[in-house]
């Protein structure tokens, strides 16, 4: 490894947890400072976006048949909605907080999004650089630009997505840069579900550096947030009626507009970060070559509208340790989380998968409860086979899914003990936590791939969220886990970084808090779309 490599490799180390400590925190929350999670600029151009709730969407089982809609601001402000906006506030005595439909680590939100648009009627007469507004439903035009960055066909439009890593860093400490990367991977699923309702495509560009990319949605600028509130570029995605080639970007002028809000009177510097940050940045590349695709099985999909699913995703705060998952709808979830390069999320995906899912089965019907594995990368399985310890049976535990039998028991107490002894992680129908190939996507793809990681890790439980929703069952990521205790139960050698446990999860039946009231998620805007 080189220096970068050594880098971002001992950061990983450093924000590991374990059973007798925890990776450097801020051991009590100062709810006084806490983030303010809406982003605004005052002083841009508001945009107020249409509110469809009964606009039809495709079921989640069949997005990819829809049509795609035209580009307009009943197009984007259905997309923006089910991508990245508000899903219900949540009320218990005299404290009120919101839900997004695109899931955060603590729901503290780090992930702002970005639109970069041709003239569209309703929005703007000339292409702009847009901030979408979640709290308004609104964008706000950030730069009249004099021309597009790229050359867009028609109907097509950029999507970009960044962070603001002391909204999670607030609670979490020099950990918070591992869920800032969960919640990117989250957002980009959440997009991509949310771009397919409306017909359209949606794909990360794999050349752009992160330099370039920061230019253009004005993050250098010195308006364009607090010096302790940093914000960075993690990516950018064409948006289309039909798949497209990659275009490339290039610089472009333009009128800005706007001062970022501040969001915390005062702050705590995370020092690991921003190394973290300077190590992992990306550079400029040429356009990845496509990735190999793993099919899905033909598994019937839910007939459920994806809108309504969408919509109705929660994190679930508590299991019920009773309720079960049939078979079916175990192998239809796990299903959905392959690499099908012609399905839903993972069309957005440009690079190869690198994670791999360690199962701990529950209450499975038809299933022995115990250790499995998903194997989502083919190539990866010899050396997981040769990684792990020697007992294990790898036994092929169904003939259309690359799904492999461990160790069969009672693991409810492993699952909850290697998640920070949460009880929910146990409790459920099963839980599971995500493997990478760490040193290897590092050594090929540079150390900004470790973000990547993250990425595709947050991706694999927004569909497992939304999977789970349409089954009658709840989910919830765990980022809180003891990364070194679940290498030794796998038996992979000590102090080795060939594979590494990137997120947690689990999926079963929800125990609803009954003193937490549930109001709409745009409750406050008039019918114009801003607040009254």
């Amino acid at each position: 490894m080189n220096e970068v490599l050594d880098g971002i490799a001992g950061y990983h180390v450093r924000t590991k947890h374990a059973n007798r400590r925890y990776a450097p925190g801020p051991g009590f929350l100062d709810w006084e400072t806490q983030p303010d999670p809406f982003r605004t600029f005052a002083g841009a151009r508001r945009v107020a976006l249409p509110l469809r709730p009964g606009a039809e969407t495709p079921p989640l089982g069949g997005l990819e048949a829809r049509r795609p809609s035209p580009l307009d601001s009943d197009g984007l402000g259905l997309f923006l909605e089910l991508a990245l906006g508000l899903s219900a506030w949540k009320e218990v005595e005299d404290v009120r907080w919101a839900l997004r439909n695109n899931p955060s680590s603590g729901n503290l939100h780090p992930t702002e999004g970005w639109l970069v648009l041709p003239p569209v009627d309703g929005i703007g007469v000339a292409p702009g650089l847009y901030h979408y507004a979640p709290f308004h439903h609104a964008l706000e035009e950030r730069c009249r630009l004099d021309a597009l960055p790229a050359d867009l066909a028609e109907g097509a439009f950029l999507l970009a997505l960044s962070s603001i890593p002391w909204r999670e860093s607030w609670k979490y400490g020099e950990r918070a840069f591992r869920y800032c990367q969960h919640d990117v991977g989250h957002a980009l699923a959440a997009a991509s579900y949310a771009a397919a309702c409306l017909g359209w495509h949606l794909r990360v560009l794999t050349a752009p550096g992160d330099e370039e990319l920061a230019a253009l949605l004005g993050l250098d600028r010195p308006e364009s947030c607090h010096r302790f509130e940093p914000e960075h570029p993690d990516l950018i995605a064409l948006v289309s009626p039909e798949p497209l080639p990659e275009p490339p970007l290039r610089p472009v002028g333009g009128v800005w507009a706007g001062q970022a809000n501040v969001l915390s009177p005062d702050h705590e510097v995370w020092e690991a970060i921003g190394r973290a940050l300077a190590l992992s940045e990306k550079p400029a590349t040429e356009p990845a070559p496509r990735p190999p695709s793993l099919s899905m099985p033909p598994l019937p999909g839910s007939a459920e509208p994806a809108g309504a699913v969408i919509r109705r995703r929660r994190s679930a705060q508590a299991m019920d340790g009773a309720t079960g998952m049939g078979l079916e709808a175990f192998r239809r979830v796990l299903a959905a989380t392959l690499p099908d390069h012609g399905r839903v999320p993972w069309r957005s995906w440009p690079w190869a998968a690198r994670l791999s899912l360690l199962l701990f089965v529950h209450r499975v019907d038809g299933l022995a409860p115990g250790l499995f594995l998903l194997v989502r990368d083919p190539a990866a399985l010899e050396r997981l086979r040769a990684d792990c310890q020697p007992r294990f049976a790898w036994t092929r535990a169904m003939p259309d899914l690359p799904l492999y039998a461990l160790a069969e028991g009672d693991v409810t107490w492993t699952a909850t003990e290697l998640s920070c002894t949460q009880n929910i992680a146990g409790r459920g129908a099963f839980s599971l936590g995500m493997l990478a190939d760490f040193d290897r996507t590092l050594a090929e793809d540079g150390a900004w791939a470790y973000r990547r990681l993250f990425w595709e890790a947050g991706m694999i439980g927004q569909v497992l969220y939304l999977e789970a929703t349409a089954a009658g069952l709840s989910g919830t990521g765990i980022g809180c886990y003891h990364d070194d205790e679940v290498h030794d139960l796998l038996g992979l050698a000590p102090g080795s970084q060939a594979w590494q446990s990137l997120y947690h999860f689990t999926i079963g039946g929800a125990v609803e808090d009954a003193r937490i009231a549930t109001r709409p998620a745009y409750g406050h805007l008039n019918p114009a779309g801003s607040p009254p």
